[in-house]
């Protein structure tokens, strides 16, 4: 009996997984395999969309861009927040204040922090340029676009993965830490020899998810550059957005989808087995 009460608990949540999760997966992949643009008939092509997106000549660029985006942006935001974690977890002063401050870009809608950014890097009345007095077109310029929306990403990645760094310092016996010091243990080695040795699950949490979140990449880029100039800052996401929403080709753009999760999938299946050795 009580079987049955957990399951009428449940039932709402796993009745809007199945339609608006598992249904939209099922069709998204069959959609893969046709043509369609949302006016005529469905029309079965088989993998002529895999075929036609592997085969452009942009596509390369893009997947480029996406492993450019993905990587750097994942190095960054888990090096940094283990970094600030590490000095949070020391006790300092005013450490709270710290860890609200640091969390709060992560709380913010990403379409405000895009504009806010916008603005601040704009070639002609953008903060950055008035304050080190200079004229670069950061968001038009093919060599400067893409690592501001690297910088932008990471400064709003970095509030949640300190919070997840912290919650494994947690993990962590603190006599480990009194024996170092008592051995003699300068901060340096404690840290190299005890803490990132200790830290390697979370690590490979925050590395996982902050990975996957950057090849899923789409807002800052919808809002900032529109995968401009030049295609530079065009990535997976974005392109499966236009090819549904600009050129109206729900194949292509199903066809994409399935692509990148082929891609992390496969990442996520390298990172478990380098974890596990």
């Amino acid at each position: 009996m009580d079987k049955h009460k957990n399951l009428i608990f449940i039932l709402p949540a796993l009745i809007g997984t199945f339609i608006f999760i598992i249904i939209p997966i099922f069709c998204s992949f069959a959609l893969s395999f046709t043509e369609w643009d949302l006016l005529n008939e469905i029309k079965f092509v088989g993998l002529d969309n895999y075929k036609s997106i592997l085969s452009e000549p942009e596509f390369l660029q893009i997947l480029l861009n996406t492993f450019i985006y993905a990587i750097s942006t994942t190095i960054f935001a888990v090096i940094i927040p283990l970094l600030i974690a590490a000095a949070l977890n020391t006790k300092i002063r005013g450490s709270e204040v710290y860890k609200t401050i640091y969390f709060l870009p992560f709380i913010t809608p990403a379409v405000v922090i895009a504009i806010v950014w916008s603005w601040i890097f704009d070639p002609n009345i953008g903060a950055i340029n008035l304050l080190f007095k200079t004229h670069l077109k950061w968001l038009f310029d093919t060599h400067l676009a893409m690592p501001v929306l690297i910088f932008v990403s990471v400064w709003k990645l970095i509030g949640y993965n300190v919070v997840l760094f912290l919650t494994g310092f947690t993990t962590i016996n603190q006599n480990l830490y009194e024996a170092a010091k008592i051995d003699g243990a300068g901060v340096k080695e404690t840290f190299w020899e005890i803490t990132i040795p200790l830290l390697k699950p979370t690590t490979y949490f925050v590395t996982l998810v902050t990975a996957i979140s950057s090849f899923q990449i789409f807002d800052l880029i919808y809002v900032m550059t529109s995968g401009g100039p030049a295609n530079s800052t065009n990535v997976i996401v974005y392109s499966i957005y236009k090819y549904a929403f600009e050129y109206f080709d729900i194949g292509k753009s199903c066809a994409l989808a399935y692509i990148l999760f082929g891609i992390i999938f496969v990442l996520a299946l390298a990172q478990k087995q380098f974890r596990n050795n």
